[in-house]
């Protein structure tokens, strides 16, 4: 069981991202954890898992838990022993088996003889069978899809009792997604999951979500969450109209009210100084007619200050699926133009060629392509080949004069040690006054409290809302962006608002993603499938 209590946690630079976190995770409990971009859901989860410590409260867990986390980068200079944590296990065993029995090797492998066992079963239930035997390789050599499933194959090593996943269908092609899958169908442990994919939520018991109020719990998987909100939605929409209605007879009253005093003054004033009453007097009676008129004014402007003060809140909880466009201008290639084409390419690692067939394919203007294929396939090689950052070993490949945007899954566009409103100058190439930047931030949902914030706080989903503002700001048409798994960071409701950005675009577009209905939902027209040795 797992219990939190109270649980506050603070940035470093002392903003409070939530407070006051309760929330019970019984034993075989499978459990969504869903929020909105920048809500502290990968935050909370390491501060479970004990990799960063609450501002408050306290956690209390019987369980052995194991953490696969959202991003790997920071363990690129790992072997892929040291990452699984099982490197000084094998090497104890193998100390061991060669007559080294000493006390140490004996506490480090703690009885665990089937240790081999279990990475074995484990890599070849993730088809991870290449790195059993070169357990000594670097993550960094590794892509994406083999990175998560590296994580994954971690669980069935160490048998936990409660499994902590962030974003875990990230990078996956769908033949390992499947295998996601079953694992959740048909494990007894107890599970924590952050993620975006609709299918995976749909296999969970119970949905949590996280806001800055707390956690709300409600009782079934992803659909019935979504139900529960529309109903949540619509009644809290009729609730903002009521209380706008409220508001303006408010603000009517109170202008009805001021205007019958004003001339019931202004005819008591005319009575006085038709009757001689002395200057004193007048004096004395103007002031308790104004004093009057103060206090109906404060007693109307409390009310309306109410209303507002209670409209403004009922606001704070709406979903806020805003338009965020990118406002480019139109590409000025004309449609049809050939951009890129490959006739018989192919790439060698090591002397051995990526791909079973050589490629040959075009890209011509106005085109929405889509790269697929499985992990380590080659298809961020192929956006390299595209980009003009490597050469292929065989065949050729034109590339015409363009102007292109490579978002990549790092968004390396973003600099860390720049602030919000920072990163945004740098892409004020049309010389924006510092309203018109501040206009744009808030547009994309980075309000006052943003400005200032370094991007290293940001969660990846924000940053790839902050990288689309920028190109909003820097407004310079491409020809043609390159999308690398967009969506692996988003939540849901920014899927749905990089889909209206993307269909506001007529230019180029070429995208790798394993999510088909986003791939659905931009507008797909075409294909290059890649098939590895």
């Amino acid at each position: 069981m797992l219990i939190l209590q109270d649980i506050s946690y603070q940035h470093p630079n002392k903003d409070v991202l939530f407070s006051d976190i309760n929330f019970t995770l019984n034993s075989q409990e499978k459990i969504a954890l869903i929020g909105n971009n920048g809500s502290g859901k990968s935050i909370l989860l390491k501060i479970i898992a004990g990799e960063l410590h609450p501002k408050s409260g306290t956690i209390k867990s019987d369980s052995n838990t194991y953490y696969i986390p959202q991003i790997f980068g920071q363990s690129n200079h790992l072997s892929i022993a040291e990452v699984l944590n099982i490197d000084k296990k094998l090497n104890a065993l193998k100390e061991i088996l060669n007559g080294s029995v000493t006390e140490e090797n004996m506490e480090i492998l703690n009885d665990d003889w089937t240790i081999e066992d279990r990475i074995k079963e484990a890599f070849t239930y993730w088809n991870l069978l290449d790195f059993d035997l070169n357990l000594n390789l670097k993550l960094e050599n590794l892509s994406g899809g083999q990175k998560t499933k590296l994580f994954l194959a971690g669980m069935m090593i160490h048998q936990p009792d409660l499994i902590l996943m962030d974003e875990p269908t990230n990078h996956l092609d769908l033949a390992s997604r499947n295998l996601l899958y079953d694992f959740i169908n048909s494990t007894s442990k107890s599970l924590l999951i952050v993620s975006h994919d609709r299918v995976l939520l749909n296999l969970l018991d119970k949905t949590c979500e996280l806001n800055k109020n707390g956690i709300s719990v409600y009782g079934g998987n992803y659909d019935f969450y979504s139900e529960q909100k529309k109903i949540e939605q619509n009644s809290l929409g009729q609730n903002i109209q009521n209380r706008e209605k409220e508001l303006k007879k408010a603000k009517e009253k109170e202008r009805e009210t001021i205007e019958r005093q004003n001339k019931l003054d202004s005819r008591g004033k005319g009575k006085q100084e038709k009757s001689g009453v002395s200057r004193i007097m007048m004096n004395t009676l103007r002031n308790k007619a104004e004093n009057s008129t103060s206090k109906l004014k404060s007693v109307h402007s409390e009310k309306i200050d109410s209303i507002r003060e209670n409209l403004h809140s009922l606001k704070d909880n709406l979903s806020g699926i805003d338009k965020m466009k990118i406002n480019f201008d139109n590409s000025h290639l004309h449609k049809g133009k050939i951009l890129v084409k490959a006739e018989q390419i192919n790439f060698n690692y090591h002397q051995d060629n990526l791909w079973k067939n050589n490629l040959d394919f075009q890209i011509v203007s106005g085109e929405r392509i889509a790269i697929k294929g499985d992990n380590g396939s080659g298809k961020t090689t192929l956006i390299k080949l595209i980009l003009g950052e490597i050469k292929p070993n065989f065949g050729e490949i034109y590339l015409s004069e363009k102007k292109t945007i490579y978002i990549d899954q790092e968004y390396s566009l973003i600099k860390n040690e720049l602030s919000v409103y920072e990163q945004a100058q740098q892409f004020n190439l049309k010389n924006l006054e510092e309203h018109e930047i501040k206009t744009i931030l808030a547009r994309f949902l980075f309000w006052k409290n943003d400005w200032d914030k370094k991007c290293e706080f940001l969660s990846g989903g924000e940053k790839l809302k902050l990288l689309l503002c920028c190109l909003s700001i820097q407004n310079i048409s491409p020809d043609m962006i390159i999308l690398d798994e967009p969506t692996n960071n988003l939540d849901i409701q920014n899927i749905e608002i990089l889909t209206s950005a993307i269909n506001d675009y007529e230019g180029t577009l070429i995208v790798v993603s394993h999510d088909n209905r986003f791939l659905e939902d931009i507008n797909i027209s075409s294909f290059v499938i890649l098939n590895e040795m």
